[in-house]
């Protein structure tokens, strides 16, 4: 019964809009004639491009919102969101969602007793036991916990968000959640566009956390595999940590442990519905489309959502840094290295210095660092840096990340790295090399908008966290006045000891390890 409902929904999309799907072709000459915006009454903005060699089209839907709009104890809940968008609304996933919502709302209610009483006792005097009453109430709790789950379970249809876009020749769907957005992604035959807009206005319009504490686990496992047990994982997470003591980008984008263990139903729902209206939402669409029939399929069903109030704005700002900061990390692995300094964010024009620097450091197998740490002194197995970490929309951090090469030490490549930092200083930067970054640049941004899913991922990307699409093709021309002695201004302001986080991951020495040490040796 439910299938069939989505499908009436869906027919009567097509019906209210009379589509016709016999699209003409483009002609504009350039990006930025060819790229047609609207902006719904409810906030929602529509970027699209048409591109007529292929029935296909790719979709990017980017909200505002990731890891920087989390507080303090409830951090993971943008990752953790993403993960339930895929669970249903009202309609998808669910067999029978009247019988199913009352089951839902007794198991959040009790699921979420039954932890703050767990918590609570955890706090408590060891020499204070709970007493025979207190063990009864927990017990209840946990059957009846157990129970509600086991009914839940019944009324789910697994995956169906998947299944129904596989059936309609959807490939790609995807999200990620990062510190600034959050994007839902896929690519699908032109001919269903009007799927596509059904599936996801609901989503956005009706969302239901079912599978909850299910997938708060799958979350819980995804961070012991991707940072816990993963030595660069753990390493970045604990540099980031000691490079941002006050703003949010020092708290993983996954959340603590501990808080995602505390997360809630409730403070999941009050998230979304702080940060996931449609004015925070920028919707990518490039391929074989007609924009006229675009923009009334989706006034006809995004349209019809509510606009949302302005979600708060992040107010904390990072400190000026004052003093170096060091962190080592113990781990059964091989050394490595990150080097951080903060630097300013996304628009400022000393950000555009700073991607340059990236690439004559990095960018290649003829940059700086490469040929001087990988190629000729065999000091490093790798090298690498990113002039916008952990994010962009605020002031964030020039990184530099290093592996040495057996039997070198991450001391030595260090003074490495900021040898040539310091030669940044000193040595203006050669014409040759600025040349080499703006070809460079100009053939990332072709490959990046060469594909329907690049151009849609780069248009709602930029429109979100910069306020116009257009930065993309602005910054391209800012990039490529920067001067020699720009560099060397930014190198000095910002490459400084003080300005400076080191974290080194350091092989963990096992207890039997020291003890097989002579005690001559530890002496030394």
């Amino acid at each position: 019964m439910k299938i069939k409902s989505f499908t009436a929904l869906i027919l009567a999309v097509l019906l209210n809009l009379n589509l016709d799907l016999n699209l003409a072709s483009a002609a504009a000459p350039g990006l930025a004639d060819r790229v047609i915006e609207h902006k719904l009454a409810n906030g929602l903005t529509v970027l699209m491009v048409e591109r007529h060699q292929t029935p296909i089209m790719s979709i990017n839907m980017t909200f505002g919102v990731g890891g920087i709009n989390e507080q303090v104890g409830q951090t993971g809940l943008a990752h953790l969101y993403e993960h339930m968008a895929f669970k249903g609304t009202r309609m998808i996933g669910t067999k029978d969602y009247a019988k199913e919502k009352p089951v839902l709302d007794e198991l959040f209610r009790v699921g979420t007793e039954l932890e703050e009483r767990l918590r609570d006792l955890a706090k408590r005097d060891p020499e204070r036991p709970p007493d025979a009453h207190e063990q009864e109430a927990i017990a209840a709790l946990q059957q009846r916990f157990k129970e509600l789950q086991d009914q839940s379970v019944q009324y789910v249809a697994g995956n169906e968000v998947a299944l129904l876009y596989q059936r309609h020749g959807g490939i790609g769907l995807n999200a990620a959640t990062g510190k600034d957005i959050t994007r839902y992604m896929i690519n699908l035959p032109a001919n269903r566009l009007p799927v596509w807009a059904a599936i996801e206005a609901d989503r956005m319009a009706n969302p239901v956390l079912r599978e909850f504490y299910k997938e708060r686990g799958v979350v819980m496992e995804e961070r012991r595999l991707r940072n816990d047990d993963s030595p660069n994982g753990l390493l970045f997470e604990t540099f980031t940590s000691a490079a941002f003591r006050a703003h949010p980008y020092g708290v993983p984008t996954i959340g603590w442990e501990s808080d995602i263990l505390s997360l809630t139903p409730a403070a999941t729902a009050a998230f979304f519905k702080t940060y996931y209206g449609p004015g925070r939402a920028t919707i990518g669409i490039v391929g074989d489309i007609n924009p006229k029939e675009v923009i009334a399929l989706i006034e006809n069903t995004f349209g019809k959502i509510p606009a949302a109030p302005p979600p708060p704005q992040v107010v904390t700002t990072e400190p000026p840094q004052r003093g170096e900061r060091r962190v080592e990390v113990e781990f059964d692995a091989e050394p490595s290295l990150a080097i951080g300094f903060h630097k300013p964010g996304l628009g400022h024009p000393d950000d555009y210095v700073f991607d340059v620097i990236d690439g004559i450091l990095t960018d290649g197998l003829t940059s700086r660092l490469y040929t001087k740490l990988v190629r000729d002194n065999r000091l490093a197995a790798s090298i690498n840096s990113d002039s916008n970490y952990p994010g962009v929309r605020a002031p964030n951090l020039f990184v530099l990340n290093a592996t040495p090469l057996a039997p070198h030490t991450t001391a030595e490549v260090e003074a490495a790295i900021l040898a040539e930092l310091e030669r940044l200083k000193t040595e203006p930067v050669t014409a040759k090399e600025l040349e080499k970054i703006i070809n460079n640049l100009d053939a990332d941004m072709v490959r990046a908008l060469r594909s329907n899913s690049g151009l849609a991922s780069q248009l709602s990307l930029y429109q979100t966290v910069a306020g116009d699409w257009r930065y993309v093709l602005r910054s391209r021309d800012r990039i490529a006045a920067v001067t020699p002695a720009d560099i060397q201004r930014v190198a000095t302001q910002y490459f400084t000891k003080s300005n400076r986080t080191v974290a080194t991951l350091v092989k963990k020495v096992s207890a039997k390890q020291v003890a097989t040490v002579p005690q001559s040796e530890v002496a030394r």
